[in-house]
């Protein structure tokens, strides 16, 4: 008995042993990524002075190449190291895009950044905003606010400099209050980030989640988790001003029938229980936010762009497709359509769109004049660099 004992007692050692050298292997990871970081610094400050290419495609499949390789040599699976440095290199390429955005507009010196946006913080919101600006400021100063509307307001006032918004979630639409706000007032879009969104239920204590009789969170995340909220038949869903209040709501009731919908940040801040996670309708449950600013940004062309604009057409059989014709004539794409109807004007419409390309390129020019010259009201509400996947 006593000699089965002590193998335990030694299994249990070795597991203990193996883990701590799993920490340090994951440390070491970390730090290497950190020195990378470090000199992808350096090649950026080299590219600015040398006008080389942010991206190199050749030198990229080259190196997804000889990742696969060691891989297989190595026993990983190569489909996995390679997505793994696909998300290396994005990142890479996505700090020296922002930072070329920053030299450009004489804001490379810049180290401080304040950003207001609807909630508290960790709020989705809050963490958009760290994650889009944490990497290029050494200090970002996040400013919760009530409502979009008091957000924007304070960057227009200049209490801070930019604002974040979220325009658009992959499961619930199109956040029409964002929208309406971008038609009110002299909003310039200037830089968009797309986060992934992982609602969670969380309360004061371990419990069942059948035992749950009350949950609050905001009413975005409400839409977005209707299919699991329709099973809890005993259960009152209440709207909340933001999904990190509703936490922090939880927490300081301290009522274990009491929950909210928010991210895993936010029950890590408030010292709450995760009872289920992935709430949401779609498995890829992503909101795309807008970063708004007193005044427009120029891009360097060599920057993935997008052009968003408003419009509202004549009141004439096929307007509208008059205008979406002109980007097609210049060969254009979209990506985004949205209508809203007019403030003021019954049974008129708004139309907002989403372009790929720099406003300054020749094509994108002539077709903007043109698809101006047609309309009845038409504004660009930015250029900006475009977000996406590798």
């Amino acid at each position: 008995m006593s000699g089965k004992q002590e193998t335990e007692k030694q299994k249990k050692e070795k597991l203990l042993q193996y883990r701590k050298q799993i920490d340090r292997l994951d440390e070491q990871l970390i730090r290497t990524l950190a020195e990378r970081h470090k000199v992808i610094r350096e090649v950026f400050s080299n590219k600015i002075s040398d006008s080389a290419v942010i991206r190199d495609a050749q030198r990229e499949e080259k190196l997804l190449k000889k990742v696969r390789e060691t891989a297989l040599e190595e026993g990983i699976d190569p489909y996995f190291t390679e997505q793994l440095f696909r998300d290396i290199i994005y990142q890479s390429v996505r700090f020296q895009s922002h930072s070329l955005l920053d030299h450009q507009n004489d804001k490379l010196e810049v180290r401080t950044i304040t950003v207001s946006y609807q909630g508290t913080r960790g709020a989705y919101s809050h963490q958009a905003a760290m994650r889009h600006f944490g990497e290029r400021y050494d200090d970002v100063r996040c400013i919760g606010f009530k409502t979009f509307e008091q957000a924007a307001i304070a960057m227009e006032e200049g209490e801070t400099d930019v604002a974040i918004l979220p325009i658009e979630n992959t499961t619930a639409g199109s956040i029409n209050d964002t929208y309406d706000l971008l038609a009110d007032k002299e909003l310039h879009i200037i830089g968009e980030e797309v986060l992934k969104v992982n609602h969670c239920l969380m309360t004061t204590e371990p419990v069942s989640v059948d035992t749950i009789r009350r949950i609050l969170s905001h009413p975005q995340a409400i839409s977005q988790c209707s299919r699991f909220l329709a099973e809890l038949n005993h259960t009152q869903i209440d709207p909340y001003t933001d999904t990190a209040m509703a936490a922090k709501k939880v927490m300081e009731d301290g009522d274990p029938t009491q929950a909210a919908i928010a991210s895993s940040y936010a029950a890590e801040l408030y010292d709450l229980h995760i009872l289920a996670k992935d709430l949401a309708n779609q498995p890829g449950n992503f909101t795309r936010f807008v970063i708004v600013s007193r005044d427009p940004i120029v891009c360097d062309p060599q920057i993935p762009t997008k052009t968003s604009l408003m419009l509202a057409t004549v009141h004439e059989k096929g307007a509208l497709l008059q205008c979406l014709n002109v980007l097609d004539k210049y060969g254009i794409n979209m990506t985004k359509l949205e209508s809203r109807p007019r403030i003021g004007k019954p049974w008129q419409y708004l139309f907002y769109v989403d372009l790929e390309g720099n406003r300054d390129e020749s094509n994108m020019k002539q077709a903007l004049r043109e698809i101006e010259n047609k309309a009845a009201h038409f504004k660009i509400l930015g250029c900006y660099p475009a977000q996406s996947e590798v």
